[in-house]
């Protein structure tokens, strides 16, 4: 058995880049650069950056799915996260009546993208968003986003992440016809317990 010739390590990475270099000229699926901003790569659905409210229906203030339970804001690990709620109960997307936060604010320029307030929302009204360009100049006003800014519909929900909120939409169809057949099934019980022997 012959000794391996001394640089073989280096002839052989010196052709997989010439390869891929010639390559890329020829084949335009080996083309890595992307012309940014003029070009751009579609996101993956997988991707996160700093979480967005989600609404239901037309109305971004009434269709709001946060109930101010205030667990994401006790849960945060940069405490980046401020919410008052609001006192009086309003009417959501359904006709329930529900508290909703008269103040969410996500400070952004703490906020490190953990997404724990997305996993401890037991109502599925925070999730991440995957829009990137939020520079700006002003350091502290504009990286404070306010109840306003991070509302966003369930349409725009399916269109950045449609496997998960997909799933989520079904979740919460099935537990919305659990409770309307509970209620239909207290209310046809209600008349018979009350109905009188005869």
């Amino acid at each position: 058995m012959s000794a391996p010739l001394l640089g073989q390590g280096i002839i052989k990475g010196l052709v997989e880049t010439a390869r891929n270099f010639i390559g890329s000229y020829v084949n335009k699926d080996r083309l890595v650069t992307v012309q940014y901003p003029e070009e751009r790569l579609p996101q993956q659905e997988a991707a996160r950056n700093f979480p967005f409210l989600v609404y239901d229906g037309d109305d971004s203030q009434k269709g709001l799915r946060c109930v101010a339970c205030l667990i994401c804001e006790k849960e945060c690990p940069p405490q980046c996260i401020y919410i008052v709620k609001d006192t009086v109960r309003k009417p959501d997307a359904t006709g329930k009546l529900q508290f909703q936060p008269k103040v969410f604010d996500i400070d952004t320029s703490v906020c490190m993208s953990c997404q724990v307030c997305v996993e401890v929302c037991p109502f599925d009204a925070i999730k991440m968003d995957v829009e990137y360009e939020l520079s700006t100049g002003d350091r502290f006003g504009s990286l404070l986003l306010r109840k306003a800014q991070l509302a966003k519909a369930n349409q725009y929900y399916h269109k950045i992440h449609p496997a998960e909120a997909a799933e989520v939409d079904a979740r919460l169809g099935a537990e919305k016809a659990r409770a309307e057949a509970k209620a239909k099934a207290a209310a046809a019980a209600k008349p018979a317990a009350g109905a009188k022997p005869v």
